[in-house]
């Protein structure tokens, strides 16, 4: 989709620090971080939000879930712990409609949503 920023950054048309990409996934760091470490992970294939995976699709979110594992290691946050975040539609904060999973840590993330506080 053209007007997609994240089939632009996929496609190489806009610029991403990017930390990892394969055949079917690409990474790279948020350009507003709320902690040390906030990576999206993103599938190449787009998808409006989660709600747009079918059966068929199944395996890509296996290996969305690999990969953050991979980058929770190679960023240091499996001994100390972090967040994944998928966000749906306008009131669940989905900012971009290309399916995207947030890695979050680097900090203590308290449970602060249900106070307004986001992450």
């Amino acid at each position: 989709m053209s007007d997609c920023l994240f089939c632009n950054i996929i496609e190489k048309k806009a610029d991403a620090d990017i930390v990892y990409e394969d055949e079917d996934i690409i990474a790279f760091k948020d350009i507003n971080p709320v902690a040390p470490v906030h990576l999206l992970i993103v599938p190449r294939k787009h998808f409006d939000s989660i709600l747009s995976i079918g059966e068929e699709d199944a395996y890509l979110v296996g290996r969305l879930h690999l990969v953050v594992n991979k980058l929770a290691g190679e960023f240091g946050l499996q001994e100390r712990g972090f967040r994944i975040v998928i966000n749906c539609g306008e009131e669940g904060g989905q900012a971009v409609l290309h399916l995207h999973f947030h890695l979050i840590g680097g900090k203590p993330l308290y449970h602060n949503i249900a106070k307004g506080r986001g992450v």
